[in-house]
């Protein structure tokens, strides 16, 4: 695997962290509250992060190619959103993960 994949796959690993601490800092009691809760501040922070290892990835990657591949953080994120805050799986949920990641397959090809 060359260098700029695994930025790329290290920005989505990264840009997941940042979801789920978005999601965290959530569970305050107002906008003003979330915004400013330490995991808010952190999923903010790893977002950068996770944009920084992207901006070297697609130096060599084409953008074709790169930008589909971060949907695997949606299949990512679906499971740790059932696993971690208990949200609702269904059918069609499944049906788009699996077209997602054959889709991010084929691209990477």
């Amino acid at each position: 695997m060359s260098r700029a994949y695994v930025f790329l796959w290290s920005g989505i690993v990264i840009g997941v962290g940042g979801q789920l601490m978005l999601k965290a800092g959530a569970g305050a009691p107002d906008f003003l509250s979330q915004v400013l809760s330490p995991a808010t501040l952190v999923g903010l922070l790893l977002y950068v992060g996770a944009t920084l290892a992207y901006l070297i990835a697609i130096r060599e990657i084409p953008i074709a190619v790169a930008f589909p591949s971060i949907a695997v953080s949606y299949v990512v994120i679906l499971a740790l959103g059932v696993i971690v805050f208990g949200e609702s799986l269904t059918v069609g949920k499944v049906i788009g993960t699996v077209l997602i990641l054959g889709g991010v397959w084929t691209l990477n090809r």
